[in-house]
């Protein structure tokens, strides 16, 4: 049996029109993914199962001087094996320039039994930008002890290295078990905060969830928080200004 890869590109840009408002002047989707304007921001929405084995999907957002948006999306990422152990790949491209800010928010990548599965973010800030950056990771779903997943977070800050992190998990990567990585964990998020209150992002005590709250300099700091239980997670979950904080409770 065999199938078809994906390869899907989808485009995001905001701009400040006159006054103090910001609008999509680019808001190109290819399934599975979907870009749909909302109140509450703008969400990336699951428009066909993905990615599965083989996929190749590209997702890239550019902030406009003086604008702010909110990306978030509309439920979790399943990333599933194909039909021939082919890999899948989602890399995520975020431009936020000077005076500008971007809320990048999205639901947990869920890395299903048998996936092989790339994710990489890289993120270019021009000087005066803010982000606040969440990205959760859940091995395997209900059930299931999860698939191989590598997921690295690049951030660049006015043209200066700010963030290298690489996270290597599941079979393929036995290491990411052990006592220095996840343990006996299987929900990692991490928060990365530049250029707003560094301390939005800061660990609230919680139970059975640890994690550590790290100065980058710059008015920068990373969280990272690990849980046997995705539902545990968000102690750091931070909250756009105006927006109602999201509760959700996931199953374990």
């Amino acid at each position: 049996m065999s199938r078809n890869a994906v390869v899907a590109h989808a485009c995001l840009v905001v701009e400040r029109t006159d006054g103090s408002s910001a609008r999509c002047t680019t808001m190109q989707s290819s399934p599975p993914l979907t870009f749909r304007a909302t109140p509450d921001g703008v969400y990336l929405v699951g428009s066909a199962a993905g990615p599965i084995g083989g996929d190749r999907l590209h997702v890239d957002v550019r902030v406009a001087p003086g604008a702010t948006a909110v990306v978030r999306s509309a439920a979790a990422t399943v990333a599933l094996p194909g039909p021939d152990g082919a890999p899948s790949e989602l890399v995520v491209d975020l431009t936020v320039a000077a005076g500008a800010a971007l809320w990048w928010l999205p639901e947990p990548l869920v890395a299903a039994d048998g996936c092989d599965h790339t994710a990489r973010t890289t993120v270019r800030l021009e000087a005066g930008a803010t982000l606040v950056l969440r990205e959760e990771v859940v091995l395997g779903r209900h059930g299931e002890s999860g698939g191989s997943l590598c997921q690295r977070l690049v951030v660049d800050l006015d043209g200066a290295p700010l963030v290298r992190h690489e996270l290597r998990l599941g079979p393929r990567w036995p290491g990411g078990a052990g006592p220095a990585v996840l343990g006996d964990a299987r929900a990692v998020a991490q928060t990365l905060v530049v250029g707003a209150d560094a301390a939005a992002g800061k660990l609230v005590p919680r139970s059975g969830v640890r994690g550590a709250w790290m100065p980058l300099g710059e008015g920068a700091a990373l969280t990272t928080e690990l849980a046997a239980s995705p539902g545990r997670l968000g102690a750091s979950r931070p909250c756009p200004p105006g927006s109602t904080p999201l509760v959700r409770a996931l199953p374990g």
